[in-house]
């Protein structure tokens, strides 16, 4: 007779299971509420205290922790080993089923203690997880509900009991990591870096057809961006990229606001009273650059944001919600990737990137810290209200803009939107000219916020030329004076945040 071990925190699927070894005959062996569960459903067990002659203890601190357990587990399957069990009146385990205590889940609780923390980190069933999946030549693990198999032959196969063996090692190591990590910030020190990441995705090839590219994620049931993809093909590398900077760019906004994205830049930003009356004003910030490109709301997509779109190709529409109408509007475009993500969704936290013998990681800037310093206007001129409302809608839109960033946008009084974005360029000035060109006309009038201070007065000089009429920027330049000087004289508003946005 084959003899399972079953101890798990979460019991989903744990009695189905069960049910498919005790058809099987197998003896069953659990421990503590594992064992009381199975009990109230009806199945036979055995409780572990049985097989080690030993009680739980210290509130089950001490359950599987014994060598009638793990001999069981290790004996590997030579005449040797059996005969050392036999000694000891011990029989072999072919079957562990374990998960762990959920230690990442309550320490992610705002009012979770060390003292809850450490009652959640798992001993016992770690040790299970790890010598089953070293014997996997005769062991089978299973370390989640996702992988319990329809049916139970398959335990039969190396294969399968190699591939669960992979899956517990992967478990044990990020829970491992987790608990590094927590206790790295109690003690207020740089712990080692250790990902753990899923595969959830292999993608067509990367940012070109020659270069092979995979989606991870930290949770092995992920879907890509944690959302749901609606409509279109799978996603792409470059899909995936563009989306998640429109999608971090429309967060910033807690107002009605849609952006386009093209090549991982926005190119057009606008917030409305109803999102489908700010997309037009982002379209046509630059309406060259928004064929092909990507769109995000912060809103539902209804069929008026659609219809507000007009004939316009873009790759794909990421949103939190899309209405029945707009969907089935939507529909009629075959290569259009619709993708719906809550907007409660958990967001990374740190950017990670590779340099030449090494890694970087950051914070990732989310907009202007609680304790950033209160914004300062300096210049004789002060901006008017509707200027003010251009103005930090600019400092929010600028952000996501690649360094040197340059945007210009206006408020009409009830909406606020660019008119001409440029970023990306060794120095400011050509950013500048670079935002005009694509406001033409339009920048007569307009604010402009630049992500970083002005080294020298020349921006200001061209900023003048195209008729803005004030300046958000963080100030902190040796050249402040003359700049501010140069605003004077020109008869611009200016207003210094003390806060930068360089996005290299």
């Amino acid at each position: 007779m084959k003899t399972a071990l079953l101890s798990v925190w979460d019991k989903k699927g744990i009695i189905e299971l069960a049910q498919k070894l005790n058809a099987e005959n197998w003896r069953i062996v659990a421990s503590g509420g594992t064992a009381r569960a199975l009990k109230k459903a009806g199945l036979p067990v055995t409780p572990v205290t049985e097989i080690t002659g030993a009680p739980e203890m210290f509130d089950g601190r001490v359950k599987t922790l014994h060598p009638a357990i793990h001999a069981g587990i290790l004996a590997r399957d030579t005449e040797t080993d059996r005969a050392d069990l036999a000694e000891q009146g011990w029989q072999t385990i072919d079957l562990v089923v374990a998960n762990l205590y959920p230690f990442e889940e309550v320490v992610s609780q705002p009012d979770s203690t060390l003292a809850t923390a450490i009652e959640h980190i798992d001993i016992g069933g770690v040790a299970l997880l790890r010598a089953a999946a070293k014997n996997f030549n005769r062991v089978t693990t299973l370390s989640t509900p996702a992988d319990y198999p329809d049916d139970i032959a398959s335990f039969n196969d190396e294969n399968f009991r190699q591939k669960m063996a992979f899956k517990a090692f992967a478990t044990t190591a990020r829970y491992d990591n987790a608990i590094q990590n927590y206790f790295a910030g109690l003690v207020e020190e740089d712990a080692p870096l250790n990902l753990t990441l899923y595969p959830i995705q292999t993608l067509r090839y990367g940012e070109n057809p020659h270069q092979s590219a995979t989606y991870y994620a930290e949770n092995p049931n992920a879907s890509t961006m944690g959302g749901n993809l609606l409509q279109g093909k799978p996603l792409s590398y470059n899909n995936l990229l563009d989306l998640d900077g429109a999608w971090n760019a429309v967060l910033n906004f807690d107002t009605p606001t849609a952006v386009v994205v093209k090549h991982l830049s926005p190119c057009g930003i606008a917030t409305a009273p109803k999102v489908e009356d700010a997309i037009i004003p982002a379209i046509a910030s630059d309406p060259v650059s928004a064929f092909g490109s990507v769109i995000a709301s912060n809103r539902k997509i209804t069929a008026k944001f659609v219809e507000n779109m007009g004939k316009l190709f873009v790759e794909c529409i990421i949103a939190p919600s899309f209405d029945t109408d707009a969907r089935d509007l939507l529909a009629k475009k075959k290569n259009l990737r619709l993708l719906e993500v809550d907007l409660d969704a958990p967001r990374v936290t740190h950017d990670l990137r590779a340099v030449v013998g090494g890694f970087l990681r950051q914070d990732i800037d989310t907009g202007s810290p609680a304790n950033a310093p209160n914004w300062h206007i300096p210049t004789k001129k002060q901006p008017s209200p509707q200027e003010l409302d251009a103005l930090k809608f600019a400092w929010k839109a600028v952000q996501p803009v690649k360094s040197n960033a340059i945007l210009l946008a206006k408020n009409d009084g009830e909406r606020s939107f660019t008119l001409g974005i440029g970023g990306g360029q060794p120095n400011r000035v050509d950013c500048v000219r670079i935002a005009g060109e694509r406001a033409g006309d339009e920048a007569v009038d307009s604010v402009m916020a630049s992500d970083a201070f002005f080294p020298f007065p020349d921006g200001i000089e061209e900023a003048a030329k195209l008729g803005v009429t004030a300046i958000i920027q963080p100030g902190g330049s040796i050249r402040d004076e003359e700049v501010i000087a140069k605003a004077d004289e020109l008869g611009i508003a200016m207003v210094l945040t003390g806060i930068r946005h360089f996005k290299h």
